[in-house]
């Protein structure tokens, strides 16, 4: 129980770092890179064997990988700009909402049955998204920028399924922390090469605030999934008991926090959304 609380607590913090990077004027791009190389860093100390950086390319995810870290990052910087321009409890509905895509897919992949009740609950995280995203001041927000919630959805989902999808594959349970640490370096690598490809019109420059920042969201980035899969492995609950407890424990947090430390306000369109995420969780959990 224990390491379940831990990956809620964690999970939230980094909705929760994403609005501090609007207060303090972190750019979010340079911190999010480095986020990536202090995941890894983080990461790779969880792996006792030898690592030999020749033969990762002959490991049957390596493409797998490299394809997730391109995906990392662009969902990580979405989410970033989602807090940032629509609140920390619109980012967390829309990515908590995110595991009806694994849902779907595993009717694909693994043939597994989609239920009535799962029906609904798809339905359900769909108008979630939508009703949770609505602000009432309605001047004060560019139309693309409700679609922010809706690509943090897609990417998020997205991410789910083929993180399962390589690991059940490809992945023995020995290798998931370098794994994991080289989707974390990869979504780093691709991070320097975008802004190396920007100098020419953004010159790079070294902010120490920035790499601060990074550092401060790579530590809880690594620990949300770590306590996530040791409350998976070492629960007496089920995993779906444990999946529900998780996904609804940070969407109400997110939202508490929200409106007790940034005064976030949220309109009965909002509470409704909040309201049918948490019954589309359990829907799916059934």
């Amino acid at each position: 129980m224990i390491s379940l609380i831990l990956s809620i607590l964690f999970s939230s913090l980094i909705f929760v770092i994403f609005k501090l990077f609007q207060i303090f004027k972190i750019q979010t791009l340079y911190a999010i890179i480095t986020n990536y190389f202090i995941a890894c860093l983080v990461g790779l100390l969880f792996y006792e064997a030898p690592i030999n950086p020749t033969n990762l390319t002959h490991e049957p995810w390596f493409l797998g990988a490299l394809f997730l870290g391109v995906l990392f990052i662009l969902v990580f910087y979405i989410m970033a700009k989602t807090s940032q321009n629509l609140g920390v409890s619109v980012t967390s509905v829309a990515t908590k909402m995110s595991l009806v895509v694994p849902v779907i897919g595993g009717v694909f992949l693994y043939n597994e049955t989609l239920t009535n009740i799962k029906t609904i609950g798809i339905l359900l995280a769909l108008a979630a998204v939508y009703l949770a995203s609505t602000k009432t001041n309605k001047s004060t927000i560019k139309k693309n920028t409700l679609l922010l919630p809706f690509l943090v959805f897609l990417g998020s989902g997205t991410i789910d399924i083929s993180i399962k999808y390589l690991e059940e594959a490809y992945v023995n349970d020995a290798k998931i922390p370098l794994f994991s640490s080289f989707i974390f370096l990869a979504a780093g690598v691709f991070g320097v090469l975008f802004i190396l490809v920007r100098t020419k019109k953004h010159p790079l420059k070294i902010n120490f605030k920035n790499i601060l920042a990074g550092i401060c969201l790579g530590i809880p980035n690594f620990f949300s999934i770590y306590y996530l899969i040791k409350a998976l492995r070492g629960s007496n609950f089920t995993n779906a008991t444990v999946f529900t407890i998780n996904n609804v424990a940070i969407v109400l947090f997110t939202t508490l926090i929200g409106i007790v430390f940034f005064n976030e306000k949220l309109s009965i369109k909002n509470w409704l959304g909040i309201g049918l995420a948490v019954c589309s969780i359990i829907l799916m959990a059934i």
